[in-house]
């Protein structure tokens, strides 16, 4: 992506996030997950927390659960549903409220993924080749290319589009996601008749969160901090995670990853900067660090944890909440489709 084309869109991007204050209603925000694995740190404060606060805003708030997209470089659907369960679980613990916010699966919309069909037709091959995205989860997956890995973009732009959303909170690397839904929402119209609006990236503003070992945070490095973590294991894990032998604490991401993750999984969790805990451990070393580090995260996380155990007591209720979301999507889903077909001319 070229830098004025990424300043063309964080222009806009600013210009809706102060607008969102003023306006909340006019947005529709579509935005979700891939159920994988167990919710993590990095998922909080890189995307859930800003969900809770745009969902308290006002803002139109869906969550889709893309259990469908976990079969675009995976071979198995093994613990899926746990998974799913465990999702919504988290989303609701960390504040997600189901009165306000629609949570649902790919896989119980079967309008949405109708969808696909039209959308396809208005993308060239050279273009889906193009997706960088694409590219970069074939390489992680070590994988042949899937015709749905291919697809995965549009798959999204069905995503967005089904619920008429306009908004969708994306890091930097994402834009050329959001530029092909736009694309393709264009195209529809131009070809047949204005259905779909032309969505934006509202880009995050959060700090890529390291995992314990200095890389990015993430399921697949086992250097995660899951929401779902007892206290105990949290504390293991952190009491495992690499340093280095300089005993003084300094913040250093470049030449010191693993102290510096630990100083940046602090300050998150305490609202104080690396520096300043940095300064204060001092030559305590980082066994000092580690301590803080675990009573930090797990003070933050404590009402979290509270209210998941809660969740889990009741686990008809968490269903409860699934089929209502999915009910809603479904309704949400066939009115579109409805729309797309007569736009198309194929009410028979």
């Amino acid at each position: 992506m070229s830098s004025d084309t990424f300043q063309a869109s964080k222009k806009i991007s600013d210009e809706i996030k102060a607008d969102l204050a003023v306006n909340p209603g006019k947005y529709i925000m579509l935005t979700g997950d891939r159920p994988t694995g167990r919710l993590h740190l990095g998922h909080y404060f890189g995307t859930i927390k800003e969900r809770v606060k745009l969902q308290e805003l006002g803002v139109t708030t869906r969550i889709i659960i893309a259990d469908y997209q976990v079969i675009t470089d995976r071979d198995t659907t093994a613990n899926i549903a746990d998974n799913v369960h465990n999702m919504v679980i988290d989303y609701m613990a960390c504040g997600i409220d189901p009165e306000k916010t629609i949570i649902f699966t790919h896989s119980a919309i079967p309008a949405l993924n109708q969808l696909m069909l039209p959308f396809l037709s208005l993308c060239t091959e050279a273009e889906l080749m193009r997706n960088p995205t694409v590219k970069s989860e074939q390489e992680a997956s070590g994988h042949a290319l899937t015709g749905l890995l291919l697809t995965y973009p549009v798959h999204q732009a069905c995503d967005i589009l089904f619920c008429k959303g306009n908004v969708v909170p994306v890091g930097k690397d994402q834009l050329p996601h959001i530029e092909q839904t736009r694309q393709i929402a264009r195209r529809f119209n131009d070809r047949y008749a204005p259905v779909f609006p032309e969505p934006h990236g509202l880009l995050t503003e959060a700090v890529e969160i390291p995992g314990l070992d200095g890389r990015k945070m993430s399921k697949s490095y086992g250097n995660a901090i899951s929401l779902s973590a007892t206290a105990e294991e949290t504390a293991k894990l952190i009491k495992k995670s690499k340093t280095d032998s300089e005993r003084f604490i300094t913040f250093d991401k470049e030449n010191r990853p693993g102290v510096s993750a630990l100083l940046t999984t602090a300050a998150l969790c305490t609202g104080r900067s690396e520096v300043e805990i940095a300064e204060e451990i001092g030559n305590d070393g980082s066994g000092a660090l580690k301590k803080y580090v675990t009573e930090a995260v797990n003070e933050y996380l404590a009402p979290i944890r509270a209210r998941r155990e809660e969740l889990m007591q009741d686990m008809d209720y968490v269903r409860d909440v699934l089929a209502e979301g999915n009910r809603k999507a479904n309704e949400i889903a066939n009115a579109t489709l409805n729309e797309v077909r007569e736009a198309m001319g194929m009410v028979y």
